[in-house]
């Protein structure tokens, strides 16, 4: 097999490049490094199978011979990156796509979307099924990712229909692992790196909005195994265990034992979701896909990779 995976330097994509080798195939990663880094990808260099492409993939892309799959990650996924980079998020998850999904016609391969669990936006129904259509502000601060991604669902699903292209959709909850960035605006990196700088950790509102937190690797299974069933709508991939922000900033409190760390409390910001968990029935049923990394062996994983970079 032969696959291009956009965004390919970033967290994931670049957990997926390691995945996509590891299974035999030859790997294209494209990224244009705006929130991606070399660093993600610097082992696989050597790799006779790896190629790096640096390239704005909201900009067309040609590719010699054929492709058996393509895998779009490409976009600033943080707050603090989208907010900061509003227009190329808006960009990447349109005309993105479009060049991503065009690339899949063109060369008649299986197409992936990264999508997400903010396509829910501030979430009426919960947890989540797949047939909830979200409650989303499109011109709030947070529309620009929420809006993109919806948009790039819509436009999956039309190639899907109108040219026959093999689509599958997966809706990303809250993950982490190794290579997420300390500064990128997330809680779970936020909070470790604070803990371990003896920084008062950050907690916004009352700290009672809910997250479900899926390590990195058993994200990628799941997107793996997507990729190869035949089903073209949209699947959550997450770890329905669901904790509040306020618990979450106390386990990792209590990690580091020698830490001078305290809790804040910070104004909400606007349109933040309230209660996040993924129902993962449909992964279950059509993929045999479940979470096997808890929380608390994840959480030790994460830590012990932010020593090395804090």
């Amino acid at each position: 097999m032969r696959t291009v995976i956009t965004g390919g330097a970033g967290f994931v994509g670049s957990h997926l490049c390691e995945r996509f080798l590891a299974e035999g195939d030859e790997v294209l990663c494209v990224d244009n490094l705006l929130t991606g880094h070399r660093r993600n990808i610097v082992h696989l260099m050597n790799d006779p199978k790896f190629q790096f492409i640096e390239h704005n993939i909201s900009e067309p892309l040609q590719v010699d011979g054929p492709v058996d799959n393509v895998l779009h990650f490409a976009s600033p996924a943080s707050p603090a990156d989208y907010l900061a980079h509003p227009i190329p998020t808006l960009k990447v998850g349109a005309l993105g796509t479009h060049n991503a999904l065009g690339l899949a016609k063109a060369k008649d391969a299986r197409f992936l979307l990264a999508s997400t669990s903010e396509v829910y936006g501030d979430p009426e129904i919960h947890p989540q099924r797949e047939d909830y259509w979200g409650n989303v502000n499109p011109i709030g601060p947070r529309g620009c990712y929420d809006e993109a991604k919806r948009f790039a669902e819509a436009i999956t699903m039309a190639y899907h229909r109108y040219h026959a292209v093999k689509t599958r959709i997966v809706r990303i909850f809250n993950t982490y692992g190794p290579r997420m960035r300390l500064n990128d605006g997330r809680v779970l990196p936020a909070f470790m790196g604070q803990v371990l700088r003896d920084e008062s950790l950050t907690v916004f509102g009352k700290g009672d909005q809910t997250r479900s937190f899926c390590y990195v690797t058993d994200l990628v299974d799941g997107i793996y195994r997507l990729l190869h069933a035949d089903f073209s709508e949209p699947v959550n991939i997450g770890n329905p265990s669901e904790l509040t922000v306020l618990e979450l900033a106390k386990e990792i409190i209590a990690m580091v034992p020698t830490t001078k760390s305290t809790i804040i409390y910070n104004p909400l910001p606007q349109d933040d979701p309230k209660r996040r968990r993924p129902d993962i029935t449909r992964a279950q049923e059509l993929l045999s896909w479940n979470p096997t990394i808890d929380r608390a062996e994840g959480l030790k994983r994460t830590l012990e990779y932010f020593r090395t970079v804090v």
